[in-house]
This record gives structure tokens, sequence and C-alpha cells, in this order.
């Protein structure tokens, strides 16, 4: 048993998926604030102190979500009975942008075939 399956094992299943979940939709709300926004603003703006300390915190943000969404893959390869494919799915859709919701929606489900 690796490090993250033991600190996690000491939390029941439910509240490992809930937040499973809430990290997969706020690592997708945390990109669009990075890319559809700050990244934009910073672009049209780029004298501004504002729009560099706002790109600088929501990216520090999305990180934090980014990290804790690969963490969290762990135990929910465990509890969704995953196989090698759809843990390197879940894994790779950490690095497409708005991806997470798409595993939150389809392939995190205890009833899928």
């Amino acid at each position: 048993m690796n490090f993250i399956e033991k600190y996690f094992s000491k939390y029941p299943e439910e509240k490992v998926l809930k937040w499973f979940k809430q990290v997969c939709v706020a690592e997708a709300i945390s990109c669009l604030l990075l890319y559809g926004f700050a990244m934009i603003w910073k672009r049209y703006d780029q004298e501004g102190l504002l729009p560099t300390i706002f790109i600088i915190i929501v990216g520090n943000i999305h990180g934090l979500f980014f990290t804790l969404y690969l963490l969290l893959c762990v135990p929910a390869r465990k509890i969704y009975n995953w196989d090698d494919e759809d843990s390197v799915i879940a894994l790779m859709a950490a690095f497409f942008p708005f991806a997470t919701i798409w595993v939150e929606k389809k392939l995190a489900r205890k009833d899928r075939e």
C-alpha cells in the first residue's frame, strides 16, 4: 500500500468520492478562470500590475486543484475499479482543459459497465 492509499484509507469511500467529484469541478472552473479570463486580461493589459497578481493567484489555485485531482485519482481507481486504461485516461484528463468534468460525469460512476 502506497502513501496516498494509506492516507485516504482512513476516510469513508463516500467522502473520498465527494472530494474527487468536487475537485474535478473545481479544477475545471479554475482552468476556465486561468485560460478564459486571467490570461486574456494579461494579454490586453500588459502594463498593469493587477492582471499579473490575478494570474499568479489563479494559477496557484489551479495548480492546487490539478495536484489534488492527480492525488485523488489513486483512491478513485480503487473505489471505481478502474482498469489500467481507465486510470491512464483519468490521469491524462488532467492535462486537457475541462476533461476532468468528463471524468466526473462518465468515468466516475460505480454502475458503469
